[in-house]
């Protein structure tokens, strides 16, 4: 069974997120801030990491950049998952190594689309 780590500060929609992701067929384990999750990714060996990119003690942009410079995880599909729309937040996740990025609120097909495509190539 393929693992998905959720990395989401707000405790509602980290526990929504991993029951849907859990009714799609994929283990799901949580962090609730970056620091917690990089830990977490580093010790569950993650198939792919959703990031919040707005967090307390370390966003999701210094979380990817601290997991793609880790041998153990630089290969490890990232999707960004956040209320940041502009084309310059896009830019700055997939500048620091985001495989993909999705923009709350979101519709579930479309976040499960981007799951099944990152987790297939991985």
């Amino acid at each position: 069974m393929k693992k998905i780590l959720i990395v989401e500060d707000h405790p509602g929609m980290r526990e929504a997120l991993r029951l849907q992701i859990q009714s799609w067929g994929f283990a799901a384990i949580t962090a609730r801030n970056g620091k917690e999750g990089v830990e977490t990714a580093l010790k569950e060996k993650a198939d792919l990491i959703m990031i919040d990119l707005m967090m307390p003690e370390m966003d999701g942009l210094r979380m990817t950049e601290i997991l793609r410079s880790n041998p153990e995880t630089k290969e490890v599909p990232i999707i960004a998952v956040t209320a940041a729309f502009r084309r310059q937040d896009r830019q700055n996740c997939m500048g620091v190594g985001c495989n993909d990025y999705i923009v709350k609120p979101f519709k579930l097909q479309e976040l499960h689309k981007k799951i099944n495509a990152l987790v297939q190539q991985g």
